[in-house]
């Protein structure tokens, strides 16, 4: 009986549902196709890598347990280095002289044992790709000057793998915030019409009468002739 109610509240106030669904609707719809119709927000790339100290290994016996450990503290240390601002600052000597901004620049980086990853994004792609170039020169040729164990000499980096850079969708939030506003616009039309039949003492139906306990002695059909 509660869903043929609403229903009849929805019929008799659909105005008031329909009104903030189409003024939202003026407001996202133009944004939602701005956001369809563009192809990126930004460009990444990944770097993937693998480091260890230089030294000479002297004729040995046994497992080389202790040169993958020493190589994959030497990973740690370097993910950590791609984090701080002093590698920024390294990129940034770099390309000094060039037009390359640096604003927009966002570096991440992880690693998992002996394998480091460096995570770039930008918004402009050759930008990016003379940042990714520089940032391969400062992983493989100055990391003896933040690292004075590896006793002068820069680590050992082999790249292993390093992507294309490629467009980067636009951000979730972006793409659903219009569909998110027309919910909500639907939501408070919604709470309208529940409102303005509440605050609303007119009959209009012989069930209005019954809940206020008023009996109902014969009905005149609508005539729909």
């Amino acid at each position: 009986m509660e869903i043929v109610e609403l229903l009849r509240v929805v019929l008799r106030r659909w105005w008031l549902i329909l009104l903030p669904l189409l003024l939202s609707a003026v407001i996202a719809i133009p944004e939602f196709l701005r956001t369809s119709n563009a192809s990126q927000s930004g460009f990444n790339a990944r770097v993937s890598y693998s480091a260890a100290q230089r030294f000479n290994l002297p004729e040995r016996s046994g497992d080389y347990t202790d040169v993958w450990l020493a190589s994959e503290y030497t990973v740690d240390a370097m993910t950590e280095w791609v984090r701080s601002s002093s590698f920024r600052a390294e990129i940034h000597t770099q390309l000094a002289g060039s037009n390359t901004d640096l604003g927009s620049l966002q570096i991440a980086a992880d690693n998992v044992r002996n394998v480091g990853v460096i995570y770039f994004s930008h918004r402009n792609q050759e930008s990016l790709r003379a940042i990714v170039d520089a940032a391969l020169v400062v992983l493989t040729s100055r990391s003896q000057f933040y690292f004075p164990q590896l006793g002068g000499d820069s680590a050992q980096v082999t790249i292993l793998d390093q992507s294309a850079i490629n467009a980067a969708p636009p951000p979730l939030t972006n793409r659903f915030a219009p569909l998110i506003r027309l919910g909500i616009a639907f939501l408070i039309g919604v709470a309208l019409a529940l409102f303005a039949e509440y605050a609303d003492q007119t009959i209009y139906h012989q069930d209005d009468l019954r809940r206020l306990g008023i009996r109902l002695l014969g009905s005149v059909p609508r005539d729909r002739a």
